[in-house]
């Protein structure tokens, strides 16, 4: 059976805690008349049948139905009542947790379109300020049916909001390249950090500071970079991949012809990825072509003017007897 709790208090709160139940075994008997005394900096949140209900703040607080309201009105206890009643109490750590880790552990994907390879994986690292906003929120979220929560238990979800959150900007804002994408980091302390904090706050969190080193390009080969892009995407890159191998190989068919061809497929679908350079790739293309076409009569030419060898006489001559 729960042990009565008259007084309860937690002084001993740790490092990266977020929320302690008291009693830790599980739910314990009040009644209207016990002391929780909550310290500063925190919140006490009651909940019953798995339900968070009332939130007292920072003082000494002598439980009754005025600061009880829907756990009394739940439990049917009059005024002045003794009846114990069960519950489980949180005790919610509001203090910022300042200098938590975060980075890339799955890159960012930027489409860059009509450069490169139309995409670059962006990966980078920081830390974050970040605090409980809503106390009851908090609880409802991460706390109900366990004894307590700690910045390790919630770090992984945090980091996937954040990141997503983060791609969701980079993308909205037109980014297309890494300097564009690191001058959005310059503003996660303004417009952007208020955007991330929407979502945060739904679940009673806020981040209060962002602090990121600038974004570089994650190197993978090809192979790698189907993970992170889309089937088009992949199939264009492989395409000029192909290309570029042909445009390389001079021994493909053993002529000019040949490389120049590769040349000029290479050519042709790198401008489909860059609809800019178009006009200017096609024309090389043509000057490349054409190139190869003068060589190839020039050797025609030369091949055609070469010296005939003497015919053979049907009577050779013999040298004159002496």
């Amino acid at each position: 059976m729960p042990r009565l709790i008259d007084v309860v208090d937690h002084t001993n709160v740790g490092t990266e805690e977020f929320a302690w139940r008291e009693p830790q075994e599980g739910s314990g008997d009040f009644r209207m008349g016990s002391q929780v005394i909550v310290g500063e900096s925190q919140a006490a949140v009651f909940v019953r049948g798995g339900t968070a209900l009332d939130t007292l703040g920072t003082g000494r607080h002598m439980l009754s139905t005025a600061n009880l309201p829907i756990l009394s009105g739940l439990i049917g206890l009059a005024t002045s009542g003794r009846t114990p009643f069960t519950a489980d109490l949180y005790f919610v750590n509001l203090k910022d947790m300042p200098q938590v880790g975060w980075g890339t552990s799955t890159p960012i994907v930027m489409e860059t379109p009509g450069k490169g390879l139309g995409a670059v994986l962006l990966i980078t690292h920081g830390v974050i300020d970040i605090g409980i906003d809503e106390p009851m929120l908090f609880v409802k979220q991460y706390a109900v049916g366990r004894p307590y929560v700690t910045m390790n238990d919630i770090k992984d979800r945090v980091q996937a909001m954040l990141l997503g959150e983060i791609a969701m900007l980079i993308g909205a804002s037109g980014a297309q390249s890494i300097p564009d994408a690191n001058k959005l980091l310059g503003d996660l302390e303004g417009a952007m950090l208020a955007k991330l904090n929407e979502k945060f706050r739904a679940l009673g969190l806020r981040i209060k500071a962002v602090e990121s080193n600038p974004f570089t390009a994650k190197d993978v080969t090809a192979d790698e970079m189907r993970n992170y892009v889309s089937l088009d995407m992949w199939e264009r890159v492989q395409r000029l991949n192909i290309a570029q191998t042909a445009a390389g190989n001079q021994g493909a068919g053993g002529t000019l012809a040949s490389a120049g061809l590769g040349l000029g497929v290479g050519q042709s679908i790198a401008a489909s990825m860059n609809p800019e350079q178009a006009a200017l790739q096609q024309q090389m293309a043509q000057q490349q072509m054409m190139m190869n076409q003068m060589m190839m009569n020039m050797m025609n030419k030369q091949g055609g003017n070469a010296p005939a060898s003497a015919p053979v006489s049907d009577n050779p001559q013999t040298k004159e007897e002496s």
